[in-house]
């Protein structure tokens, strides 16, 4: 017996066919909103997502070494890869789509299916209002509507933490225990660190989460830091816009920490109500483009479409039509498919079981010629 690499799956069904709708789904709701689709290949030199800037994990990556002792890697990430494609591109070009899959070694599944949008050279909250708005209909679009969106922002932990000076191995830690909201573990960094007054401020931001309402209380925490509350002010532009179209279930979670080293900015995800899935991520990433000497505006968004798809209801099946030929009348058959349009046609020489079927008809001699008789 053969067995599969563990992270590899095969698929069959319902996924497959929901999976290839929301592609098409997508590709014509990009198209519909002036998004350009770009490919990259799916092997890449290691260097475009472990560099300084993005700032990547090599050992997460699926990974070898070429002919010339250079480090290669399957496509693990979408947004680095665009970002040194996009980086040749006339600065007019803006929006830009993709569709393909990652892989990496951090997840239940080696392989995981993306769609997704990067918009480039833009106005920054045009950028991330094309980006949430574009989710916004491309849900809507598979019929998925119980979902939550959140916001936060990279710069929020990075303003209260400026003033003490972390090693960036220090910072490190207490970004993923901020991460992984772990109240008891920073208290601990800190304190060990001597800076027993950021103890309160951070443990109080893991717990900073919930409906716009937090933003105003927050204004009232932080009304003498300007800088913090500019970034209240971004979050809360936002959800009026999302309000504005309908959207009301959106939430803010003001200690969220970047999970990506380019984010550098505000931050969103969705969340399926029914079981908190993530279906969509991103955010702002002006700093991938400053290694390609480029200062500029940058946010995206990614779609997963594995998850997409086994939320989308099963399309109504057509009608599956069963046509029993014999090698002599399958040319025969084959000319009859044209009389049952918009089903699904088998032809076959025998059948042992009716029930697969919804009809099943006979090809019966009718004088020169034949017809099709239903059993």
């Amino acid at each position: 017996m053969m067995f599969l690499p563990a992270g590899s799956q095969d698929e069959t069904g319902n996924q497959i066919s929901n999976r290839l709708r929301a592609n098409e789904i997508f590709r014509n709701i990009t198209e519909e909103r002036n998004f350009k689709p770009i490919s990259t290949p799916v092997i890449e030199y290691a260097n475009t997502f472990i560099n300084p800037v993005a700032g990547m994990d090599l050992q997460n990556m699926l990974k070898w070494f070429n002919h010339e002792g250079d480090i290669e890697v399957l496509r693990p990430d979408w947004t680095a890869a665009v970002a040194r494609a996009v980086a040749n591109q006339h600065p007019s070009e803006q929006k830009w789509s993709y569709q393909g899959s990652v892989f990496r070694m951090d997840k239940d599944g080696t392989e995981s299916r993306q769609a997704g949008i990067e918009m480039v050279h833009t106005d920054s909250f045009l950028g991330e209002s094309e980006c949430l708005l574009t989710a916004v209909y491309y849900l809507k679009s598979l019929s998925i509507n119980q979902y939550v969106m959140e916001l936060g922002h990279t710069k929020i932990f990075e303003e209260i933490i400026a003033p003490f000076p972390f090693s960036d191995k220090d910072e490190e830690a207490l970004r993923i225990a901020m991460h992984d909201k772990r109240t008891d573990l920073v208290e601990q960094i800190v304190r060990d660190l001597g800076y027993k007054e950021l103890v309160e401020p951070l443990t109080n931001l893991i717990d900073a989460y919930g409906s716009k309402e937090m933003i105003e209380r927050y204004e009232q925490i932080w009304s003498e830091r300007p800088e913090l509350l500019t970034i209240l002010e971004e979050l809360k532009n936002m959800i009026q816009l999302l309000e504005e179209i309908g959207e009301t279930e959106v939430i803010v979670d003001l200690g969220r920490v970047k999970n990506l080293p380019y984010y550098d900015g505000m931050m969103f995800r969705g969340f399926l109500t029914q079981n908190g899935a993530t279906c969509f991520s991103g955010g702002r990433y002006d700093r991938l483009y400053k290694q390609f000497n480029q200062e500029t505006t940058a946010v995206g968004l990614a779609f997963d479409v594995d998850i997409l798809a086994s939320q989308m209801d099963q399309k109504q099946w057509k009608e599956k039509i069963c046509l029993l030929a014999t090698p002599k009348t399958h040319a025969v058959a084959e000319k009859f498919r044209h009389e049952f349009r918009d089903k699904i046609v088998d032809i076959r020489y025998e059948i042992t079981n009716n029930q697969a079927y919804d009809k099943v008809y006979d090809l019966v001699e009718d004088n020169s010629g034949y017809k099709v008789v239903e059993r």
